[in-house]
């Protein structure tokens, strides 16, 4: 891998972190707002991530608790390498279509990927308030890391 690679692969996963960063603190600020305490708002913010983890490495017997660590495992490494993928898109295209066509891929694989996998309903099931948050948090996530790739790509790093 050239530095040059190496340099734009870390600017996309900062960037990934960065929007990861930013879902989690839309999931606490909404949760504040309407007063939710620890319930959750989307199946992102259940033990839906967890359970699906836990069942694809074949783990018997995992508590909540468990679910709930695999979950923000998942969330953290997931979110903070997929931001390759805008990274990837943005050398091929300007801004703003670059977090345009990330955020459609990112919307297709939450959207189909827990139903999929047997965990949730089908999005045209979810409530309204489910459906809102998931949009929120994503554009949120989808945001920060434009944001943060086109700042580090200006700063040259």
């Amino acid at each position: 891998m050239t530095a040059s690679k190496a340099t734009s692969a870390a600017r996309s996963v900062l960037a990934g972190t960065a929007g990861t960063a930013a879902m989690t603190l839309t999931y606490a600020a909404e949760r504040r707002l309407r007063h939710r305490g620890t319930e959750p708002l989307d199946y992102d913010d259940s033990l839906v991530p967890g359970e699906i983890v836990a069942a694809i490495m074949h783990l018997p017997h995992v508590t909540a608790r468990e679910e709930k660590d695999l979950g923000l495992l998942l969330r953290w490494s997931y979110g903070s390498v997929f931001g390759l993928w805008h990274g990837a898109l943005r050398r091929r295209v300007p801004e703003p279509w670059a977090s345009v066509g990330f955020a459609a891929t990112l919307m297709t694989a939450t959207l189909t990927l827990f139903p999929l996998l047997g965990r949730t309903p089908p999005p045209a099931r979810w409530p309204a308030d489910v459906m809102a948050t998931c949009l929120g948090t994503h554009a949120a996530y989808v945001s920060a890391v434009g944001i943060v790739d086109d700042g580090l790509r200006r700063l040259g790093a």
